[in-house]
């Protein structure tokens, strides 16, 4: 398994509840893992802060090959372990880290849901994709069947999300126990995050009925219940309305029942709202293309010294990573999620003869690109040009990434956290 000393992702959410009942109180970060290079930032920086990390992988970033694979390093989940242990023993990190599925379940690839699957055919994958992150061995599963195939942004009704969620949690939790497995965490959520607020009144409503289900079936209560909080990232820009009074009341009634609160859609926040969540006691947010969109910016910062560098007549010829990125990552189309209007509709030529939007587009969707073969030669060549020059660009990069995520390490309360938990 992937902890250094078997502390599970559910009894380091315990522990964190009890430290808040001492007075402390931090917020897990959920981090989207969208290239080796912020695996290794991440791991840099939970090394030196000590804090536990969690890696959360959606199913278009990483899935089983036969279920189409993931567009992230084409990692399917044992190779996306395999990669993440290695980055972990490069840096030589002994904390805790947590491989996490985001939004997993029936529906959750873009070509599922396109597809408009029927119910039985859609669990059936989401099942088959479960199964193959258990024997990968992750440690958190989140549940979530409550993407509507039919409708955008619509509710799926609370008693099929219910029904469902137990069904695909009773699964997940027979395969582990066939197989002697630790003990898994499980996340769950009563809606799509669409920068709406969670009700209290819906959120218990769920929490009591979800766990009297799970009580007739012997299993266990999940780890996290994700809450809206107000939060909803478009372009490159967190556009939601964070509420406090809405956060405080739902985390306060998830630890009634012994969870924590989950936030998504939490990239580019402000300090004063990252700090709002001591007193909101978050006990996790969930932060991905922020990431994505950093380390499409460091490349791009490198393409302007290469550049500089052949009209100063350092090197021969730059990289052309500049346009194989853009008119790559444009054309995966998967930037008209963080859309707004009629935006979501544009067409791919169209954009490509504007450079304005082009540029927009590049730098929410960049990061998309970065295993199509012809950008990393791109990337390579960048490289190579710029080290001839003494300058060490993967390093650039990989110190670029990091800023943000450090933000919200010193915000989130997160250093020595780790060593916290463990002598709870």
């Amino acid at each position: 398994m992937t902890k250094s000393n078997g502390l599970s992702i559910k009894q380091s959410v315990l522990n964190m509840l009890k430290l808040q009942d001492k007075g402390r109180y931090s917020t897990l970060v959920g981090i989207g893992p969208m290239s080796s290079n912020l695996l290794q930032a991440s791991f840099e920086l939970a090394r030196d802060e000590d804090f536990p990390l969690m890696f959360i992988a959606s199913r278009n970033q990483v899935d089983k090959d036969e279920l189409g694979g993931g567009y992230v390093n084409g990692w399917d989940q044992k190779r996306f372990a395999a990669d993440i242990k290695k980055e972990a023993d490069n840096v030589d990190f002994k904390g805790l880290y947590y491989l996490c599925r985001d939004h997993g379940g029936p529906w959750q690839r873009d070509e599922e849901r396109n597809a408009h699957l029927p119910v039985e055919e859609a669990m059936e994958l989401a099942k088959k994709s479960y199964l193959a992150d258990i024997e990968a061995g992750f440690d958190l599963l989140m549940i979530d069947p409550t993407k509507d195939p039919f409708q955008m942004g619509k509710v799926v009704d609370l008693d099929k999300v219910i029904k469902w969620t137990v069904e695909l949690l009773e699964y997940c939790e027979n395969e582990r126990k066939k197989r002697g497995l630790p003990e898994i965490g499980y996340e769950v959520g009563t809606e799509e995050t669409n920068g709406g607020l969670t009700t209290t009144s819906r959120y218990e409503d769920f929490i009591q009925r979800l766990k009297v289900e799970l009580n007739k079936r012997g299993l266990p209560m999940p780890t996290f219940i994700v809450g809206q909080t107000g939060t909803l990232t478009r372009l490159t820009e967190q556009v939601g309305h964070w509420n406090y009074a809405n956060a405080i009341d739902l985390s306060t009634m998830a630890k009634k029942y012994g969870v924590g609160l989950k936030e998504h859609n939490a990239d580019y926040m402000n300090d004063e709202t990252l700090l709002l969540h001591h007193p909101a006691h978050i006990t996790a947010a969930n932060v991905a293309p922020q990431y994505g969109t950093e380390e499409t910016r460091a490349y791009l910062k490198l393409v302007q010294v290469e550049q500089r560098l052949e009209k100063e007549g350092l090197i021969n010829k730059a990289s052309n990573l500049h346009a194989v990125l853009l008119d790559k990552a444009i054309r995966t189309e998967r930037w008209r999620k963080w859309m707004e209007g009629d935006d979501t509709n544009l067409q791919v030529e169209d954009i490509l003869k504007d450079t304005k939007l082009s540029a927009e587009i590049l730098d929410i969707s960049g990061h998309y690109a970065f295993n199509d073969p012809e950008v990393k030669r791109e990337i390579s060549k960048l490289y190579k040009n710029l080290l001839a020059n003494n300058i060490d660009g993967q390093r650039f990069v990989i110190e670029h990434i990091k800023r943000p995520i450090l933000q919200y390490v010193k915000d989130l309360n997160l250093t020595g956290l780790t060593t916290a938990i463990e002598n709870v």
